[in-house]
């Protein structure tokens, strides 16, 4: 079973994350900020990656420790969840539109991780979440499970239709990238033989 699993405890964070490849997108979400949950939410639904995430965070300092730790801790649980990586696609992209929005998103399931990061917010805030973060909460996920992200906002104007279309790509880019290839079999996607490491 292609699943991970960590509990990670600072000062600033208790998190504990379980996710499973091979899901069906079910979920069960709580940071403590609603509308990261709720992203968080597109992201296990459109990837059909099930995700346990509970998190107590320091949000009486800010959402800062809250956000980046969500995406160190899933990340870190995704890229155990992987483990060698054998017969994987490796490989993801996906245009995402909503409404007047469109994103685009491509990946690749590496070792070399890496944000290109080409989208913009004209508000501070989506409900709680500080939209300063959400760049932040992408480049520590690709970081924690070593992913090669690109991510380009086309064109739009509502935020939150911003932020959920990269979200949904994001989905939707790592559901082709985790995914088994049947023609494949236990080979690595590489020709060096191993992803990372």
């Amino acid at each position: 079973m292609r699943t991970g699993r960590i509990a990670r405890k600072t000062a600033e964070t208790d998190i504990l994350v379980e996710v499973d490849l091979d899901g069906t997108g079910a979920y069960s979400v709580s940071t403590g900020i609603g509308f990261l949950d709720h992203m968080i939410e597109q992201f296990s639904r459109h990837s059909l990656i099930d995700v346990t995430l509970k998190v107590d965070g320091d949000l009486h300092v800010d959402q800062h420790h809250t956000a980046e730790d969500s995406a160190i801790a899933l990340g870190q649980a995704i890229s155990e969840a992987l483990g060698s990586k054998a017969g994987i696609g490796r490989y993801g992209q996906a245009y995402s539109p909503m409404d007047e929005t469109l994103a685009r998103v491509a990946l690749d399931i590496s070792g070399r991780p890496f944000l290109v990061w080409k989208a913009r917010f004209t508000q501070e805030k989506l409900g709680e979440l500080d939209t300063e973060l959400v760049e932040h909460w992408f480049h520590s996920i690709a970081q924690a499970a070593g992913i090669t992200l690109h991510i380009e906002l086309l064109y739009g104007q509502n935020n939150h239709h911003v932020c959920e279309a990269i979200f949904k790509g994001f989905a939707r880019a790592m559901r082709s990238a985790v995914e088994l290839d049947p023609r494949k079999g236990e080979a690595v996607p590489s020709t060096k033989g191993q992803l990372g490491g």
